[in-house]
């Protein structure tokens, strides 16, 4: 008997959610479900899911990341592809090798991601050359995720000023979208989500920046 396979993108564009719904179902025989971020997890709950594509242009990436952390934990087997992934800022971090089977810069064509999606689903996968993780890389960052840096400290010290980060930049003469790199990379290894959650966790353990 057919197995029907299901996909679930993850948008807040209602236009590209119709528009891969006239597509896609047809040209890789699936059944396709969008969702709003927050609703993830339920529909993963509802359906056996064998892909999650997110939408970058329309999804926060530090939420793409958390929920990707929560795939890899209660969902084996199940892969994630990231599309619209923007090429001038720097979220290598957001790729997981052992759940990321795709990464689709934002100026690829939906005719380009359908031909390496046919690719994905006989097992490889679609990761930019200048993206992939190498054995020697992974191994460094997995070291690395143990401790921050001390930029990293730095900025995670300023955010307890109650600065912006336009203020962190300016302080630090550097600009903003090197903050927001610093803080992605902060938030992923003090495991938070949220500017709260990281200004709650430098309160507890920064302390030792003014020693």
């Amino acid at each position: 008997m057919f197995k029907v396979t299901h996909w679930v993108v993850v948008s807040r564009s209602q236009l590209l959610c119709d528009l891969l719904e006239t597509r896609w179902p047809q040209e890789f025989l699936i059944k396709l479900y969008s969702v709003r971020p927050e609703s993830l997890e339920c529909q993963l709950r509802e359906t056996q899911s064998s892909l999650v594509i997110f939408d970058l242009a329309s999804v926060d990436v530090q939420v793409a990341y958390q929920l990707q952390r929560h795939i890899e934990r209660e969902h084996a087997g199940l892969k994630v592809v990231f599309i619209h992934f923007p090429k001038q800022v720097d979220i290598k971090f957001l790729i997981n090798p052992s759940v990321t089977a795709g990464v689709f810069y934002n100026d690829l064509s939906l005719e380009v991601i359908g031909k390496e999606l046919n690719n994905i689903l006989r097992g490889r996968s679609y990761i930019p050359a200048e993206l992939s993780v190498g054995s020697s890389d992974e191994e460094f960052n997995h070291e690395e995720s143990e401790s921050l840096t001390i930029r990293e400290r730095e900025v995670l010290q300023a955010l307890l000023s109650g600065s912006t980060n336009v203020d962190i930049a300016n302080q630090l003469f550097v600009s903003e979208s090197t903050i927001k790199t610093h803080l992605y990379r902060a938030f992923r290894k003090i495991g938070v989500s949220s500017r709260g959650q990281a200004i709650a966790w430098a309160q507890t353990h920064l302390h030792e920046v003014h020693a």
